[in-house]
This record gives structure tokens, C-alpha cells and sequence, in this order.
């Protein structure tokens, strides 16, 4: 009889209702320091490739680095970048929620969610009373507590004095 390594695995025969290991299992949350820029610049790249997200300079993620959050996990003794999120605040009244993205491998397992949730409670912990996100992944903050406006509150209205993205 040949041994089958799948044996040894949770999608064993022997056990065809278990779970398949969780991508998310190893994935921390950690405030973000200067010394990650690198690694945040990297991390959104591609995003900005595809008009997603803004380009930042070395020293806005620097900045940002103030008040953001890095998904994490650790292999082999080395920690590698999987998520980044800041809440920029702009007074006591209102924060945004900015530079959310998620190394594409990790998405749609809640990796964005917690980011988004650790911002949020950053923001709360200053005593900030709104957090906006400017997004076009409608659904995503919707499923987060968002939603175009405040209950009996004003919309928001803009006026684009410039291109987003240079040609």
C-alpha cells in the first residue's frame, strides 16, 4: 500500500468535514512605525498602478504611519506586509479613513475589516465623532458601519479642482 501525504492533511478522507487551514490563522494587527514605509509603499503599488488608491510620497506614508495599522504575519522569523490602513484626523468632529488596501492573496478573508476596525477605534479612542472613507468599494464599508450619509445629516459634495491621477 502506498502512503498518500494527503492523509495527513485536514481534507483527508478520513475526515471530510474538517476546515481547510485559515489564511487568516498567523495574521496580527499592529500599529504601523516610519521604519514600514518601504514595505506600505510596496504594499500599495499595484493599487495605484490600477488608479485605486492615490500615489503617496515616502514622506505622506510616513505620516500616515501616525495613526495606521499593518496586517502582518510572520514565516521562517520574517514579518511580511499583508495590509495597511490610516485614519487621518482632521478635527474633533471628522477623520478619514484613507490608503486601505490588502496584498491580493489576503483579500476577502476579513483582513481589510479588522484594518478598517482598528482605524475606526483609533479615531473613537481620540474622541473623534465621524470617520468618512472615500471609496469606491461601496459594499465592502457598508458592511463595516458606513453609509453615504449620517442618519438626518448633510451629504458630502465635491468639487475636483484637479486630476486624481497625472496621465
Amino acid at each position: 500500500m502506498t502512503q498518500d501525504s494527503s492523509q495527513n492533511t485536514p481534507h483527508s478522507s478520513e475526515n471530510p468535514d474538517a476546515e481547510p487551514p485559515s489564511l487568516l490563522a498567523g495574521v496580527t494587527i499592529r500599529k504601523a512605525m516610519p521604519s514600514d514605509a518601504e514595505a506600505i509603499h510596496a504594499l500599495l503599488r499595484p493599487y495605484v498602478a490600477q488608479r485605486l488608491l492615490l500615489a503617496r510620497t515616502e514622506a505622506e506614508v510616513i505620516e500616515l504611519t501616525r495613526h495606521g495599522f499593518m496586517a502582518v504575519r510572520t514565516d521562517d522569523g520574517k514579518e511580511k506586509c499583508l495590509g495597511f490602513a490610516a485614519v487621518e484626523i482632521y478635527s474633533a468632529k471628522l477623520a478619514e479613513l484613507l490608503s486601505l488596501a490588502v496584498h491580493h492573496e489576503y483579500r476577502n478573508i476579513g483582513v481589510g475589516r479588522m484594518l478598517v476596525d482598528h482605524c475606526v477605534q483609533r479615531a473613537r479612542e481620540l474622541g473623534v465623532m465621524e470617520v468618512m472613507a472615500i471609496s469606491s468599494s461601496e459594499e465592502f464599508f457598508k458592511n463595516c458601519g458606513f453609509d453615504y450619509s449620517l442618519p438626518d445629516q448633510k451629504k458630502a459634495f465635491f468639487c475636483q479642482l484637479r486630476p486624481r491621477h497625472p496621465h
